[in-house]
């Protein structure tokens, strides 16, 4: 199950431009799952991720 800590999240939107089919912005343009799949860009999302704000 992929989480994000709103905490940390910067809103940069790099998890987003990575994996738009699982990553969105919201509306206080913090990252938010919109959907659960497990799809290679999830791990890549993940690993650029500047201030580890997304796990599984």
């Amino acid at each position: 199950m992929v989480k994000i800590d709103k905490e940390k999240c910067l809103g940069c939107g790099l998890c987003a431009a990575i994996c738009n089919e699982v990553f969105e912005m919201d509306e206080e343009n913090k990252a938010s799952v919109k959907s659960q799949k497990s799809l290679p860009c999830v791990k890549e999302a993940i690993k650029e991720c500047p201030v580890d704000a997304i796990s599984e």
